[in-house]
Parts: structure tokens; C-alpha cells; sequence
């Protein structure tokens, strides 16, 4: 009879020589990283487990080796009775690394000083082609917004190069440029940010604009270079069948019922945000009565929007759980692709494209035409997004009323009616705010933000308001330095309501920042001159 214990001995090294081979890691595997579906399971538990206070953290991990390794390595670990997850994400992923800014702020420089210095925190060098987890490597130099917002963000970035434009950093503005049209050709649209997890959706096609401002200091010839990524965005818009019906419904591109074709937000694959995961899967476990895939899939199309989250895409107008944002057309997105198709209609006339040239006119001014039909509300006398489920126009009244006027779409008598509308119900002590609705996100009232301050000056501008333009500015300016002299830091949005709070509008821990506050502040400056004495620092604030 054989030794039991020799027995017991080569089964236990057996034992381990398997659990060793087992549990190795391989290299890194392939260019692109996605932590949802890679992970999987322990994507979700890492998520769920509250070890992380934000979504966004983790999603900005590295993996030290193959993802479906660690995986792998996981399933085979999680039961044991000593497995401690922390720990084993501490063994198997690094955090992204910090930026550590150079200002101190408040105490050494007034605001305006601030802003054309930050620019050296929010610069980031072209990215490495080297594994760097779920970002999207650049290849210029790009602003960040600040903060927890470590890579570019899609619509922040033409607010951002407002400023850039103004403290003469055209290279980097054209680099900016450069990185979008280089995301354009490699992934078929710019994405809601560089990062792997906000590829299946965009973000307001802010791109044309860029193109716009940076031909201010660049040749015909250097601008009509982008005429391709400017095409190629308006076909990731544009995709869908061509049968021209109202069915034809085909994701962001909607016909309506006289065949004519408008735009909404989307979102190409309906799991949670990865960087929101845990609140977007339990909003969708409290709407029972609701698709969970369909709710993901607003939410994420409320991402695209930017206008994460807002009553204005809230059945109900108070409740997440109510979202619909996918049966609006919204008046912004529209406005924007207006734009774009004007744009490319002017590059195409540069290069003596003139067929092209005349479709590109025909397609703005029938979106024009089609702006003025179905998102201007008569009755309430300002412009709305429009239901194309209940084939009928909201009445809610947001800030995004005053884009047909920031893109000159508006007659004069529309412009107008929207601009007393926005003036004497949505101004407060310290600008425009976003909605009247006071239901606890972000995009609603009390907040402000920096580019819908913007889009309603440039408005009023548009259509001879100086005076009331001039009153916005000064009044977002004067909280903005007040908020910065008391804290040494720009917002990411304000309270304009309540002008009173030491900060104000901040979801966030206190940041370095903010990209589009401090773009728009310096256009502001630069636009109304007399605000750089007019508005004085205030006394510096106790908490």
C-alpha cells in the first residue's frame, strides 16, 4: 500500500503548482481598454462596493497586466475566505497619476492674472502610444477642464480655446484641433472624452466652431484641411437608412412626419456609464416599469448632451427615473448641426466644391427653416425642444433658448421675444441659470455655467442687446471673483441664486480649474473692457 502521507504531500505541491500557473498574469494584451466589459464581474463588485466614493476613479485604473487575466485571477481567488478586495485591486491595478498644480491662487494673484497663468496646470504633453489603461492616447498637447476631468472633453474644449485665443496659445489651440480631427478619422466621431468608456457616445458637435475660431488666425488653406473630419462627424450624425418615413427613427437621426430629417442624443451601447456605474444601476433597478436598457440608454444620451442631468429631459420635470431624453429633439444639438453644415457649405466653397457647396446651403437653411418651425413655442414666445413622440413642443424654459439667437438663426422678432423671456425670468443676482427647476441636478436651478452664460451673451450680442449682455457678464463675472477670492480656485458652475455661499455650485471637492469658466471669463474681459474695473475684488470671506 502506498504512503498516505507521500500521497498527501504530492497532491498538496500539485495543488500549488496548478494554483501558481493559474494565477499568473499575462502582458498586456492589445491597444484599447475597456473596464466594463473586460472585467466583467469584477468590474461590477469593484463598482458596487463603495470603495471607490466616485464611479469615475476606478474606470482611470490601470491594469498592471492582461485584464482577462486579472479576471480570471479573481474567480479563481474570490471565494476564499481571507480574499480581501481592496487588496486585490491594490495588487493588480495602479491609479492613474495626479497632476500637481503650481498656484497657489487668491494670495498671490488677482483673477484675471490667474487665468493666463492656470493655462501651465490644465496643459497636458501629447499622450504615449504605451498602455495607459482606458485613455485614449493624443497625439498634441491638449487642455484638460481640472480636477477629477484628467483628459479632454469634447464640448468643453471650444470654450476652453476661447480663452486660449485670448492669451494667445493659437499652437495649442491648434493642436486641440488637430487631436479632434485625429479622433474623427480613428474612431469615427470625437467622443465624450478621450477615454475608451466614452467612446458610444459624443458629445455637442462643438468641432465646426473650433474650425470657425481657429481660421481667425490660420490660412485658407490650413483651415480647409479639416473639411474631411468636418464631413465625417456630420455622417456619424447623419447615419441611418435613407428611406424617408416616420419610422425611420434610426439612432440619432429622426424624420419627421413631412419627411424632414432632425437630430437627438444617443448613446451605442446600452450598459451603465462605467464611470457612473453604481447610481445608474440602481436607478434602473428602482424603474421597474421601465426597459432597464432603454433607461441606461438615456442616461447615457443625457451624457452625450453635455446637460448631465436636467429637468429638461424629465417626463415628469422633476424625477431621474422619469428620463426621456431620447423621443426630444433638442434645440441646441440642432442649432449645432446647423452650424456644421454651414461650415463645411463655406470650406466647400474655398475649395470650388461648388456642387457640394450648394447641398451643404440647401441642407442648413432647411434646418434653419426647420428650427423656426418646430422649436419655437408661440404660445410661450421662446424657443424649446421639440417631442417628436407627442409630435408637440415643451414649454419648459431652459437656457437653451438662446441658441438659434448665439448661431443668428432667429428672426428678429423671435430673438427678440426669447431674449425678454430669458431676461426676466432666468437672470439672478449672479447670471443666467440653467432651468427654473430647483430638483437637485446639476443642470437645474440654482446652477449657472460658463458656456450657457456665454451662448446668452453672444445672443443678446447678436441682436443688439449690448446693454443686457453687459448685465449678464457683470454679473457672472462679479460672483466668479468672488468666488475665486474666496477660495483661490475657479468652479466648474456656480449658484447664481444664492450669491451669498463662500463657494457655491460645486459637486465636486473644491478643484483646480476650470477650463470653460476661465475661457469664457477671459472672452468676457476681452469683449466688455469695462468689466476689468467695473467689477472689483471683493473682501476676502470666512467659511
Amino acid at each position: 500500500m502506498k504512503n498516505p502521507s507521500i500521497i498527501l504531500i504530492v497532491l498538496f505541491w500539485m495543488s500549488v503548482a496548478t494554483s501558481c500557473r493559474q494565477e499568473k498574469c499575462e502582458p498586456v494584451k492589445g491597444e484599447l481598454y475597456y473596464p466594463a466589459q473586460e472585467l466583467g464581474v469584477l468590474f461590477h463588485n469593484i463598482q458596487m462596493s463603495n470603495i471607490f466614493s466616485d464611479g469615475k476613479s476606478f474606470v482611470d485604473y490601470i491594469p498592471k497586466c492582461d485584464p482577462a487575466s486579472i479576471l480570471k485571477i479573481y474567480l479563481q481567488q474570490e471565494s476564499r475566505s481571507d480574499f480581501n478586495l481592496q487588496e486585490f485591486i491594490d495588487e493588480h491595478f495602479i491609479p492613474y497619476p495626479s497632476h500637481t498644480g503650481k498656484l497657489t491662487g487668491h494670495d498671490t494673484l488677482d483673477m484675471e492674472s490667474y487665468l493666463y497663468h492656470q493655462w501651465d496646470n490644465l496643459i497636458r504633453i501629447p499622450d504615449t502610444t504605451s498602455f495607459q489603461g482606458s485613455l485614449l492616447p493624443l497625439p498634441n498637447a491638449y487642455v484638460v477642464p481640472g480636477g477629477r476631468f484628467r483628459e479632454v472633453y469634447y464640448w468643453d474644449s471650444y470654450f476652453t480655446m476661447l480663452g486660449l485665443a485670448e492669451s494667445e496659445k493659437i499652437d495649442l489651440m491648434k493642436n486641440m484641433v488637430d487631436n479632434f480631427a485625429f479622433l474623427i478619422e480613428k474612431y469615427g466621431h470625437i467622443p465624450n472624452g478621450n477615454r475608451t468608456y466614452y467612446l458610444s457616445r459624443s458629445q455637442p458637435p462643438y468641432f465646426s466652431l473650433m474650425v470657425n475660431l481657429l481660421s481667425d488666425y490660420v490660412t485658407k488653406e490650413e483651415t480647409v484641411k479639416y473639411l474631411p473630419a468636418l464631413e465625417k462627424e456630420y455622417e456619424f450624425w447623419m447615419s441611418g437608412s435613407q428611406r424617408l418615413d416616420e419610422s425611420d427613427s434610426s439612432i440619432r437621426r429622426v424624420v419627421l412626419l413631412d419627411s424632414l430629417v432632425l437630430n437627438r442624443h444617443w448613446d451605442d451601447l446600452p450598459e451603465p456609464r462605467p464611470e457612473a456605474y453604481k447610481a445608474d444601476y440602481e436607478l434602473a433597478e428602482k424603474a421597474k416599469d421601465r426597459d432597464r436598457n432603454i433607461v441606461y440608454t438615456n442616461l447615457k444620451a443625457a451624457a452625450e448632451s453635455g446637460w448631465d442631468f436636467s429637468s429638461r429631459w424629465f417626463e415628469d420635470g422633476q424625477n431621474l427615473s422619469t428620463i426621456r431624453i431620447i423621443e426630444y429633439l433638442p434645440v441646441d444639438l440642432n442649432c449645432l448641426l446647423y452650424n456644421l453644415e454651414q461650415t463645411i457649405a463655406d470650406l466647400s466653397q474655398v475649395t470650388g466644391d461648388m456642387q457640394k457647396w450648394s447641398h451643404y446651403t440647401a441642407l442648413a437653411q432647411t434646418r434653419k427653416r426647420a428650427i423656426n418651425r418646430y422649436f419655437w413655442n408661440e404660445e410661450k414666445g421662446y424657443y424649446v425642444d421639440y417631442d417628436f413622440i407627442r409630435h408637440k413642443p415643451n414649454d419648459q424654459l431652459t437656457a437653451a433658448a438662446a441658441s438659434p439667437l448665439f448661431f443668428g438663426i432667429a428672426d428678429q422678432e423671435k430673438a427678440s421675444k426669447t431674449i425678454n423671456a430669458i431676461y426676466e425670468n432666468l437672470l439672478f443676482d449672479g447670471g443666467i441659470v440653467t432651468t427654473l427647476n430647483d430638483t437637485g441636478q446639476q443642470w437645474d436651478y440654482p446652477n449657472g455655467w460658463a458656456p450657457l452664460e456665454w451662448i446668452a451673451i453672444k445672443g443678446f450680442l447678436n441682436y443688439g442687446e449690448r446693454d443686457l449682455a453687459l448685465d449678464i457678464a457683470g454679473r457672472w463675472l462679479k460672483l466668479n471673483k468672488k468666488v475665486y477670492h474666496n477660495t483661490g480656485k475657479m468652479m466648474e458652475k456656480y449658484n447664481v441664486v444664492d450669491t451669498t455661499l463662500f463657494a457655491g455650485g460645486g459637486e465636486y471637492e473644491l478643484q483646480d480649474g476650470f477650463g470653460w469658466t476661465n475661457g469664457i471669463d477671459l472672452q468676457i474681459l476681452d469683449v466688455f473692457p469695462e468689466l476689468q474695473v467695473d467689477v472689483e475684488e471683493p473682501q476676502l470671506q470666512q467659511q
